[in-house]
C-alpha cells in the first residue's frame, strides 16, 4: 500500500491551529516550511506499491522523527514520548493541529530505516545538505572537507590467538562427530590440549621459533581431523553433512592463513569479525562487525551518520 498523507484542510470548531499562536521565528517552524516536503514524498514514495494491506504512515512524519532524533541525539523511544509534548516537533512534522496520541510505535523507525535503505537515505541527506547551502549555514567549500570518525560496535569474542583458534575448531569438529556417530580413526585431544599450552608458554617466553613450529603442529593436527571427517561423513545422509559444513569451511581457512592474510578468522562462532585499528594507546586493535561512521565538516555539522559493515 502507498503511505498515508496527513491532511488538515477540515476544520476542527473547537480548536486552534498551530500555526496561529507558535512563534514563527523557532527553528523548527521556519524549517519546516523551507524543506521540499512535495519532491521528497515523491522520490521516496517509489518504495511503496499499491495493494493490500495496512498502509504506512506518512513519509514526512517518519523522516521528520528521523531528523529530530538526529538532531537532538536522543533515542528512537525518547523522541516518540517527547513529540506528543513539544508543539514545535509536531508542526515540523506537518501537523496543525495538537495531537494527544503517539505518533507511532518506537520499533516502527526501525523498520523504516531499513525500508528505505541506503538510497532512500542519501535522498534525505542530499536535501539536508542543499538546504543547509541554500540557508548560507554552509559553504560549498565546506563540504570538499570533512572529518570522519568510525566507532567500533565490539563483539563479545575472546582474544584470538592461532593456537587458541585451531585447537577450538579441532574440539568442536571432534564434539560434533561424537554427536552424530562418525567415527574417527584420532582425535589428537590429548595431544592438541599439550601442544597449546606449550605454545601458549613460548608465546609468553618470546620463542618466536618453537612458537612458530606449535602452530605448525596445531594446523596438522586440525588438517588430519578435517580430512578424516571429510571422508566419513561421504556416505552420510544430507542432515549429517550439514551439520559439518560450515565448522569445516572455517577450519580450512584458519589452516590456509597466515599473518598477511586479508578475511582472517577471529572467531569461530562470530566468523564475521574484523580486526580494526583504532589508534588507542590502551586498546590499539577492537573486533567488531560494524563501524558507525559520522562524516563531519570543519564548522561541526553532521553530514552523515550511519552504521556499515567494514
Amino acid at each position: 500500500m502507498k503511505s498515508k498523507k496527513i491532511n488538515h484542510s477540515c476544520e476542527r470548531i473547537f480548536e486552534q491551529r498551530l500555526s496561529s499562536f507558535l512563534n514563527a521565528q523557532h527553528p523548527l517552524f521556519q524549517l519546516s516550511d523551507s524543506i521540499p516536503w512535495h519532491s521528497l514524498e515523491l522520490a521516496l514514495d517509489q518504495h511503496f506499491q499499491n495493494g493490500p494491506g495496512q498502509p504506512p504512515l506518512p513519509i514526512r512524519l517518519i523522516v521528520e522523527l528521523l531528523i529530530i532524533s538526529h538532531m537532538y541525539g536522543i533515542s528512537d523511544e525518547k523522541v516518540v514520548v517527547r513529540w506528543i509534548e513539544n508543539p514545535y516537533w509536531q508542526y515540523f512534522c506537518g501537523y496543525d493541529y495538537f495531537q494527544f496520541k503517539l505518533p507511532c510505535n518506537p520499533s516502527s523507525l526501525t523498520r523504516w530505516r531499513h525500508r528505505l535503505g541506503e538510497e532512500g537515505l542519501n535522498k534525505i541527506l542530499a536535501i539536508t545538505i542543499d538546504l543547509a547551502v541554500k540557508k548560507k549555514v554552509v559553504n560549498r567549500k565546506e563540504l570538499e572537507k570533512v572529518i570522519a570518525d568510525t566507532t567500533v560496535m565490539e563483539k563479545n569474542i575472546c582474544y584470538p590467538t592461532d593456537a587458541s583458534l585451531l585447537n577450538k575448531a579441532r574440539e568442536k569438529l571432534v564434539r560434533i562427530a561424537q554427536k552424530t556417530g562418525v567415527r574417527l580413526r584420532q582425535t589428537y585431544q590429548r595431544l592438541g590440549l599439550s601442544i597449546k599450552r606449550k605454545v601458549d608458554g613460548y608465546a609468553h617466553a618470546k620463542q618466536y621459533k618453537r612458537l612458530a613450529k606449535g602452530i605448525k603442529t596445531l594446523k596438522t593436527y586440525l588438517g588430519r581431523v578435517v580430512r578424516d571427517v571429510e571422508r566419513s561423513i561421504q556416505s552420510s545422509d544430507d542432515l549429517v553433512r550439514n551439520q559439518f559444513t560450515r565448522l569445516l569451511d572455517i577450519s580450512k581457512r584458519l589452516i590456509n592463513q597466515s599473518k598477511k592474510s586479508k578475511n582472517k578468522v577471529y572467531s569461530i562462532h562470530e566468523p564475521s569479525v574484523y580486526c580494526i585499528s583504532k589508534g588507542k594507546s590502551g586498546n590499539p586493535y577492537e573486533y567488531g562487525c560494524k563501524v558507525q561512521f559520522t562524516l563531519t565538516h570543519k564548522k561541526g555539522l553532521i553530514l552523515s551518520t550511519e552504521a556499515i559493515h567494514t
